[in-house]
Order: structure tokens, then sequence, then C-alpha cells
């Protein structure tokens, strides 16, 4: 039974995101309003607002907190100046960092199309850095003649895409570990973009 309008106070916002995160990964933005948010967790509607101004604005900032904390995430790792070792570290954190978070990397790639032109600027600029990590590696690498690929932005898309696949279907206790199956992605990504040597 939702709680009687006043009460938002004792709402805490990580309530409120986990909640929206669940919904619109498995409903869709569009299918998913703030009366069904606030029925799950327990509020009338308009105590959400004391929250967030809009529905819109939720999905920005679960958006944004996530490809952010994977950014800083990467900066703190340590510097790899091989590319392929360092695409393959890649392929590591990407699954690493993401398997536990599949709502948040769904939310991230499949709701784009739901953003306002302004807020997908912002959201695309920020996927868009976080890519630039392949991006930047497979260019280097190709210049290094470490790597053969035709286009460093479309294998990029196509690297995400394959990484992206392990949240869907991956669940901890199955046949393979999460490092595992993050080795045998990092081979297949390696082998892939055509890398060469030791």
């Amino acid at each position: 039974m939702a709680r009687k309008t006043g009460s938002h106070g004792e709402i805490t916002g990580p309530r409120i995101r986990k909640v929206a995160r669940t919904l619109f990964a498995r409903h869709g933005y569009a299918a998913v309003s703030m009366r069904q948010i606030a029925a799950e967790v327990g509020v009338q509607a308009g105590a959400l607002y004391a929250y967030t101004p809009d529905k819109q604005s939720l999905l920005v900032s679960l958006m944004r907190e996530h490809i952010e904390d994977l950014l800083a995430l990467w900066a703190a790792e340590p510097v790899i100046t091989d590319p392929r070792a360092r695409l393959a570290r890649f392929v590591h954190f990407h699954i690493d960092r993401n398997v536990d978070q599949a709502e948040a990397i769904f939310i991230a790639y499949m709701e784009l199309r739901n953003l306002d032109p302004g807020n997908f600027a912002e959201i695309e600029g920020l996927r868009r850095r976080y890519e630039a990590i392949i991006e930047d590696c497979l260019r280097e690498g190709a210049a290094q003649g470490l790597f053969r690929h035709a286009d460093a932005r479309l294998a990029t898309m196509a690297v995400i895409a394959m990484l992206n696949g392990v949240m869907n279907w991956y669940r901890e206790g199955g046949r393979l570990s999460r490092d595992e199956v993050a080795r045998t992605y990092a081979e297949l990504v390696l082998g892939a973009v055509g890398a060469t040597g030791d």
C-alpha cells in the first residue's frame, strides 16, 4: 500500500533510482509512468517530484551516472602501453564492471532513442568518450601494425555490441566463471580486430 502524501522525506534517492532502473529495463522507458515508479516505491506519484523534475530527468541521471562511473573507474586503471594488452584489459574491465549491472548497461544503450535532443547530445557525448577507449586503442594498434581492421569506428561498435551481449546471458555460478568468460572474450576480440604478434 502506498504511503500517504507528505511522507516522501523518508524516501531515499537510491531506492527511487533502483526501482526506475529496473522498470525501465524490464518494460522500456516509454511504457513506464511516474505513477508506476511511485507505486513500486510505495508513495504517491507527487512525492517523486521532490526528488526529480520529471521522468526524462530521472532517465538522464541514471544514464549519466552509469557512464561517468565507468569513465572514472577506467581512468584509475594502470596505464598499459601495448594496445593489444590494453584492449584485452578493457574487455575484462567492461565485463567485470557491467555484468552485475545488466539493467544499467541496457538502458545506457537502448534508451538513447527516448532522450530529448539536448539530453541525447550529453549522453551520446559521454558514451562516445567511453567508446573512444576502444577506438583510440584500435587506431594506435593499427598504426603500429598490431591490428588489422578496415574501420576503427565500425570495429569499436562491433566490440561494444559483442561485450554488451554478455550481460544478456551470463549468470554467476554457471558453467564458466566471470574471469573465464572475460579471458575468452578478450581472445575473440583480439582475433576479430586482427591482432598480430605476442
